[in-house]
C-alpha cells in the first residue's frame, strides 16, 4: 500500500483505488483545494478506478463545495472512473438532496450502530436568511398580495399577449435556485412562442456566463411593456408562495450558466433566488458583465437583514415608477 498525504485532503491509495479524506467543514476556500486535488487523481497516470471520497468527518457543505463535487464528478465520468461518497453524515445527505443532487451520486453509508435520531436532522443554514421565519412570513403575505394583483391584471395581459402573437400566455423557464436545484420559474410570456430556437441567432451583448440582448428580436411589442413595468414577472410570486424564490435575493440563473460557473461562483447559490434585489436595483439592464453580477449577488449576501430586505423593496418600487430607469 502506498499512502500520499497533503495538509487538505490526506490521500491513501491501493490497487487502483483512492481514498480522499475530506475536512470537518468544505466552504469555498476548501472546495477549491479539494477540486484541485481531485483532477490531479483523475488525471494521473496511470489513472485509479475508484476515487472514494470520505465524508466522515464532514458536518457543513455549501454550494461552493456542491460545485465542486458536481465538477469532479463529470471529471470523473469523462475518464470513466468511478466516484463514490462514502461515509456520509446525514446532515450532508440533506443538503446533497436538497440540491437535488443525492440521485446523481454513489453513496455508500458505513456500517454504524443505529442510533436514535430525529426524523429530519438539523443542518447548518448556508445563509442566516434561509433560516429566518420572519422573512419566509414576509415572502408569504407578499406573495399572496402580488398573486391578487396577478389575478386582477391576467386577462387584460392575456388578452394582449394572444392577439399580438400566438401561443401560451405563460412562459415556463428552468432557473437553479438555493443550492443550485432546478425548479420552473413562470412569467408573462415577452417573446415569440419559439423564442428558445432561435436563441442561437441572437447575439449575446453581454460578458461571462449570462445572456442579454437589449435589442432583443424576440421579444414582442406587448413583451417590450411588460419587461419595462416588470409586469411580465408577476407570475414568479407562486415561486416565492412555494418556496423556491423569495421576494427579496439573488438573480436566479439558467442551468447552462450554473455550468460555466468556477467554484467561487457557486456562492450566489448560498441564498434563495429573489423577484428583485441588487441586480435588479442598481439597474440590470446596465449591468453587462457576468463578474458584476456576481459581486452585486456577493454584496447581497453579506449585507442582508430584514431592513435591508425591506430597503431594496422599498427602492424597487422607486426603480419601477421612475420612468427613465433600465430596470
Amino acid at each position: 500500500m502506498i499512502q500520499h498525504s497533503s495538509i487538505e485532503f490526506p490521500v491513501t491509495q491501493t490497487e487502483g483505488i483512492c481514498l480522499v479524506k475530506l475536512p470537518a467543514l468544505l466552504t469555498v476556500t476548501e472546495a477549491v483545494l479539494f477540486r484541485a486535488r481531485c483532477r490531479e487523481l483523475i488525471e494521473a497516470k496511470p489513472a485509479p478506478s475508484k476515487i472514494i471520497l470520505d465524508f466522515a468527518q464532514t458536518t457543513f457543505i455549501d454550494s461552493s463545495a456542491l460545485g465542486a463535487l458536481v465538477m469532479c464528478l463529470k471529471a470523473a465520468r469523462s475518464r470513466q472512473i468511478e466516484l463514490v461518497l462514502w461515509s456520509v453524515k446525514p446532515e450532508i445527505l440533506t443538503i446533497l438532496s436538497l440540491a437535488d443532487l443525492d440521485r446523481h451520486f454513489t453513496i455508500e453509508l458505513e456500517m454504524i450502530p443505529l442510533e436514535p435520531s430525529p426524523s429530519k436532522p438539523q443542518i447548518e443554514s448556508t445563509h442566516p436568511s434561509i433560516q429566518s421565519r420572519t422573512k419566509r412570513a414576509i415572502d408569504i403575505a407578499g406573495a399572496l398580495v402580488g398573486l391578487g394583483i396577478t389575478a386582477i391584471v391576467f386577462v387584460p395581459i392575456a388578452i394582449a399577449i394572444k392577439l399580438e402573437s400566438p401561443g401560451a400566455i405563460l412562459f415556463s423557464q428552468t432557473r437553479c435556485g438555493h443550492l443550485g436545484r432546478r425548479f420552473q420559474v413562470w412569467k408573462f410570456r415577452s417573446m415569440v412562442s419559439d423564442a428558445e430556437q432561435l436563441k442561437s441567432q441572437v447575439e449575446n451583448q453581454n460578458e461571462g456566463a449570462f445572456f442579454k440582448n437589449a435589442n432583443d428580436p424576440r421579444i414582442t411589442k406587448v413583451g417590450r411593456f411588460l419587461r419595462k413595468t416588470s409586469l411580465d414577472e408577476l407570475p414568479q410570486f407562486w415561486n416565492v408562495l412555494c418556496g423556491e424564490m423569495s421576494l427579496v435575493g439573488t438573480r436566479p440563473p439558467l442551468p447552462e450558466e450554473v455550468d460555466r460557473y468556477e467554484i467561487p461562483n457557486w456562492r450566489r447559490l448560498d441564498v434563495k433566488p429573489g423577484i428583485t434585489g441588487e441586480w435588479q436595483v442598481h439597474g440590470r439592464s446596465k449591468v453587462r458583465n457576468f463578474e458584476e453580477v456576481i459581486q452585486l449577488d456577493l454584496r447581497y449576501q453579506q449585507r442582508w437583514s430584514l431592513k435591508y430586505d425591506l430597503q431594496l423593496l422599498l427602492k424597487t418600487i422607486a426603480v419601477l415608477f421612475n420612468k427613465d430607469s433600465a430596470f
